[in-house]
């Protein structure tokens, strides 16, 4: 029987990184951006904007889906970039030397055919004044290095985004490569966005409402999470990360890879952002051990197709938010059991006294 290591670890480390540097970042992005936090008719409207993409990205053309969602990307860079953008002189020449380097890098492989043929010249040409313009940044932003975000910094970011899509997503080197490197990246920016926003019953909301939508849109008859799912994947938007299954399988089309989509990784970090913030380390970290124990388990279905486990729910795909829920809820549960009997400091107290 086929097994994998990889995608459960993956869903265990990345969330687990991304709180952490949440709860880093908080106070940064609170100062940066308008403070909020999540109500009931927040989340309603949240789940009923999600059912509602995910249904119109089957129906609108590739060219909307495609500026939709490389604006949502380019906005989310900026943002992030933005609230970092006060730094000081060492880190403000490593941050410039990144994109100088990566825009080199990214003009010479596509010089060098790297890039198809009919977008070699443009794409060469675009790489080369990105590196210009970001020793341009650099040069300039040296001499008013203060307190103050500054946008022509903040902009490099999705600029490399966009350039590395427009001239690569064609090619070896974006997908899984490329492609796998922005999942993360912007799966864990989500996280650390979004994540602080809720609070712990408006989490416990969320969890049971969107596992729920997101299980009747893949099992469901319409089956419209993994048309979605498809048609962004033929896009070759980095909406999920690819990776080879641990032990590998190979199959007649090559490597199989296994993907997980940034919303699952997402719900994984809400979950584990509150659950840190309501217990402790201990108990977060545990409860993503359930989580990734948890995922494996039904991932079984998925890469034994054939075998008797497959048989007997045979699906195309998986709901992730379901085994996510399923591996959380045992920890947390038993944890919150165990606080509720423990006696409380005025009780403990109280006893002292009486003895």
């Amino acid at each position: 029987m086929n097994f994998d290591i990889l995608m459960p670890l993956f869903l265990f480390s990345v969330p687990l990184a991304a709180i952490f540097l949440a709860r880093r970042a908080e106070g940064k992005l609170k100062s940066t951006v308008e403070e909020k936090e999540f109500r009931n008719k927040d989340i309603v409207l949240f789940g009923v904007l999600i059912a509602a993409a995910v249904s119109v990205i089957i129906f609108v053309p590739s060219f909307t889906v495609l500026a939709l969602f490389l604006f949502s990307y380019s906005s989310l860079l900026f943002t992030f970039s933005y609230a970092y953008s006060d730094m000081h002189l060492r880190n403000m020449r490593l941050y410039c030397g990144i994109f100088i380097v990566a825009s080199v890098l990214a003009a010479i492989a596509g010089f060098l055919g790297v890039m198809p043929a009919d977008l070699r010249i443009y794409g060469t040409l675009a790489f080369a004044a990105l590196a210009a313009c970001s020793l341009f940044v650099l040069l300039y932003a040296q001499g008013k290095v203060d307190a103050k975000q500054k946008w022509y910094l903040a902009g490099l970011s999705p600029a490399l985004f966009v350039l590395l899509f427009v001239f690569y997503n064609q090619t070896h080197l974006w997908f899984p490569y490329l492609l796998d490197v922005y999942a993360i990246l912007f799966a864990m920016l989500i996280i650390i966005y979004l994540a602080p926003m809720f609070n712990w019953k408006i989490m416990l909301a969320f969890a049971i409402g969107i596992t729920a939508l997101d299980t009747f849109a893949v099992w469901g008859p319409s089956n419209v999470m993994y048309q979605a799912a498809s048609t962004l994947t033929n896009l070759k938007l980095p909406v999920l990360a690819w990776l080879p299954n641990i032990p590998l399988i190979h199959t007649n089309n090559g490597i199989w890879l296994n993907g997980l989509g940034l919303g699952d990784l997402f719900f994984t970090g809400v979950l584990s952002f509150q659950t840190l913030r309501k217990f402790s380390k201990k108990t977060t970290i545990l409860s993503l051990i359930g989580i990734a124990i948890s995922f494996g388990l039904f991932e079984l279905i998925i890469i034994n197709p054939g075998s008797a486990i497959s048989k007997l729910l045979p699906v195309q795909a998986l709901p992730a938010t379901l085994p996510i829920l399923i591996g959380w809820l045992p920890v947390v549960s038993v944890k919150m059991l165990i606080d509720r009997n423990k006696p409380k400091p005025e009780m403990q107290t109280a006893a002292a006294k009486q003895q």
